[in-house]
């Protein structure tokens, strides 16, 4: 690293460890904190108040369990001194079995209006209108996409979309009507997009871009000439190999298109630039100070793996509405260094967990 950048990584350093003692003090405050928290801190066997000085110290804690969130009553999550607000709950997995829940006040629109300063007015401009062409019902991503159409002046145009029907179908191997109902969300996009509304921007997964793609080269048309000029899009299937025959064979030159890595617990990752140099690597940076990424071994999730080395995805979620301190994801990928515009460490080539990866079903994602 330059001396300016470890200059700027120091200083990032100082903050997130400023923020992790004003977040654990929040949480475990009995004037504050949450239920969960306060009834969980009864069974350590160190004193969070008093023994959590800095972000190291989180590792005193024993791993988030995703399980914790499968179930009510989910007002144990809402912290004390939230309470009274008005109270969302999003959901997340739920494809078998009870869905994890998660209870959100302002944390997508604070994540989401940080998004929106990272996009260039150029392809993305004020008052243009948006297609949400990805997930529906319960899911954070339906009013986190709206808040940003409004956030930047425009308004958010949805399509319905179950998730979970398509993995259902394509655990019973019915390929034929995952198609079908891929069509019946694609016309919905193709209606809004021919209504005359002023769309310009749009969120959506690589499958479901390459399949509106398709279908508009099919009808003489293409994203750039159905008004798209930016599109942020979400997913483990956005690969710099996709990118390229994205670039190339759906886009073109005059539409922009930025990778974003996220979910329900963390909020939303940025990508670092893209640059030839490095083979248009795709880089996530977590919203640092209120998320954090590392990048740890497969079978010791206290120790970071060497930048450039392969590792398990751990997640940290630092808000006044949700306190994990380090849960372990579903994914692996490399450790980056950290970078002038996020100057904390990254995660390259982010895919399924290995040992998962096998019994993971990917639908519209």
């Amino acid at each position: 690293m330059t001396t300016e950048l470890e200059s700027k990584a120091s200083a990032a350093r100082e903050q997130l460890d400023a923020h992790t003692r004003e977040m654990v003090q929040w949480h475990f405050s009995p004037e504050t904190g949450s239920p969960f928290w306060l009834e969980k801190a009864k069974t350590y066997d160190f004193n969070p108040l008093t023994d959590v000085s800095c972000f190291d110290d989180l590792k005193k804690f024993p791993l988030f369990e995703d399980d914790w969130l499968r179930g009510g009553p989910v007002r144990r999550w809402v912290p004390k001194g939230l309470e009274g607000k008005p109270t969302y709950v999003f959901e997340t997995g739920g494809t078998t079995g009870i869905p994890k829940t998660r209870v959100v006040i302002d944390d997508f629109r604070i994540d989401y209006e940080m998004f929106s300063d990272t996009l260039p007015d150029e392809y993305f401009p004020e008052g243009a209108d948006w297609l949400m062409l990805g997930p529906s019902g319960p899911r954070r991503l339906r009013l986190a996409v709206e808040h940003l159409a409004q956030h930047r002046g425009g308004i958010s145009f949805c399509v319905d979309l179950d998730p979970r029907w398509v993995v259902k179908l394509l655990k019973k191997g019915k390929v034929e009507e995952v198609k079908l109902y891929s069509e019946h969300v694609i016309d919905q996009a193709m209606s809004l997009l021919s209504a005359g509304h002023d769309i310009k921007c749009m969120f959506t997964t690589p499958k479901l871009l390459e399949a509106l793609a398709m279908r508009l080269l099919d009808e003489g048309s293409s994203i750039s000439e159905a008004g798209i000029k930016g599109i942020f899009c979400g997913g483990t299937e956005f690969t710099p190999q996709w990118y390229r025959f994205a670039r190339e064979e759906l886009l073109g030159d005059d539409v922009y298109i930025t990778p974003t890595y996220g979910n329900t617990l963390m909020g939303l990752a940025c990508g670092k630039p893209f640059t030839a140099e490095d083979n248009y690597k795709i880089t996530y940076h977590a919203p640092q100070p209120r998320a954090a990424v590392e990048v740890v071994e497969f079978d010791d999730h206290k120790k970071l793996v060497k930048y450039g080395e392969t590792g398990r995805v751990k997640l940290y979620t630092l808000t006044k509405e949700l306190f994990i301190p380090g849960f372990l994801e579903r994914d692996e990928g490399e450790r980056e260094m950290p970078h002038e515009k996020y100057p904390w460490d990254g995660v390259s080539g982010v895919r399924p967990y290995h040992i998962f990866a096998k019994t993971t079903t990917v639908g519209v994602y």
